[in-house]
């Protein structure tokens, strides 16, 4: 309790502080972007993480909290809501909590796929009537707003995007202690119980439809707020926040982060923001290197980049500093390798699609690539290969230095567990 209480505390220092370091409109409104959507991440892995809910229409709430605190914002504005701004992403985790009353019950009473596949038919439902009722939705225009509104109090205003950011930093670490503090109370016990085994846990008394319900309720709160924020950051609310694509987002990137640990969707909300801030800005082929690390994910590392960290962890305490920091910066070196010519035959390609119009020539991390010239092709294709082999032949190395620096006991259960993996 003593390390995770510090850690708390390290958090919030490094929200404090990490505007000094990026002090830049840009910066900051990419931290705050990251605020926004950890804390969207952490309220879908409530459902998905904690309680083995895969759900397909998490941007309903999210998305509807965001109209909402759009709406109020404008209330707001109009002098018809005394409401602080401060208080205004409130408003969103309330309708979220509304909505989440009739769609979470009639969702909750059934579990994994037929689960899923009811929240995704009310997630399209919503998203559609988003276009259906433009008095309220705004209808492909959206509904804006100006979150400069109301007295100031103790002279902020909102106006500067520093505000904005320590707004959401705020909300985004409280909620996330509320929600840390959520799994450990009876209900969230419950809940990782019935994900594991409905019928054990409906056996010794508990009702599994009420615990999900329950946890239903919990997540479209946090979402709402999640949404209430995007409003006041982006100061508009479109059809956008309701489809699918958003849906789509927080359960891939919750995924990614890893679902298991409770600090995974905060790291895929980083991944999310690095990705769709910058990545997208670098390359048009961002979304093809995000399938490809789905995909490697799911394949090598199904509990996430934070389960690797564990790992990673735990390996080092285990182990002397000697020992495995070598290994790991060879195993890195060839992977940098391996990316680094999958990436430029990538790059090269997409290049090739586009060279009748802005040419073959790029800068790709400093080097001059053309895709007219087999030079380019063939030394991305010579990188690529001698990463990959590079590999094959430390993976090969430490299975032999394993096999005979154990026991044929250790030696056997290693060897299972390279082919697991």
């Amino acid at each position: 309790m003593r390390a995770e209480r510090l850690g708390w505390l390290l958090a919030a220092l490094a929200l404090l502080a990490a505007p000094w370091f990026w002090s830049g409109n840009a910066a900051l409104g990419l931290l705050t972007q990251v605020a926004i959507a950890a804390l969207a991440c952490l309220s879908y892995n409530l459902l998905f993480g904690q309680g083995g809910m895969l759900s397909f229409g998490h941007a309903v709430y999210t998305g509807l909290g965001c109209y909402a605190a759009i709406h109020a914002l404008r209330a707001v504005s109009a002098g018809e809501l005394p409401l602080p701004v401060s208080l205004v992403p409130l408003a969103g985790g309330l309708v979220g909590l509304l909505v989440a009353l009739p769609l979470g019950w009639a969702s909750t009473r059934k579990s994994g796929t037929p689960f899923a596949m009811i929240t995704l038919g009310l997630g399209e439902l919503v998203s559609a009537a988003a276009l259906m009722f433009p008095a309220f939705f705004g209808g492909e225009a959206g509904v804006s707003g100006n979150r400069v509104a109301g007295p100031a109090v103790l002279g902020v205003t909102f106006g500067p995007q520093l505000e904005v950011y320590y707004l959401c930093a705020l909300y985004a670490l409280v909620c996330a202690g509320l929600m840390r503090a959520f799994s450990f109370t009876p209900l969230g016990r419950m809940l990782n119980a019935v994900r594991d085994n409905a019928e054990r846990a409906a056996f010794v008394g508990y009702d599994p439809h009420a615990v999900r319900f329950l946890a239903f309720l919990a997540a479209g709160f946090f979402a709402g707020i999640a949404g209430g924020l995007a409003a006041l950051h982006f100061e508009i609310a479109s059809a956008e926040v309701l489809g699918a694509h958003r849906s789509a987002s927080w359960l891939l990137f919750a995924f990614l982060g890893g679902s298991a640990y409770f600090l995974g969707p905060v790291i895929g909300a980083l991944l999310l923001v690095l990705c769709t801030g910058l990545l997208s800005e670098w390359t048009p082929a961002w979304q093809l290197y995000l399938g490809l690390l789905f995909l490697f994910m799911v394949m090598r590392a199904p509990q996430g980049l934070a389960g690797l960290l564990v790992q990673a962890w735990a390996q080092a305490r285990t182990r002397p500093f000697g020992a495995w920091l070598p290994v790991l910066l060879a195993q890195a070196l060839a992977a940098g390798l391996a990316l680094l010519g999958a990436g430029a035959l990538i790059e090269l390609s997409y290049r090739l699609q586009l060279e009748s119009v802005i040419g073959g020539e790029f800068r790709y991390l400093g080097l001059a690539l053309d895709s007219s010239r087999p030079s380019s092709w063939l030394g991305a294709a010579t990188v690529l290969l001698v990463g990959w082999g590079l590999g094959r032949w430390l993976r090969g190395r430490r299975r032999h230095v394993s096999t005979h620096d154990s026991s044929p006991g250790d030696a056997l259960r290693q060897g299972r567990s390279w082919r697991s993996r």
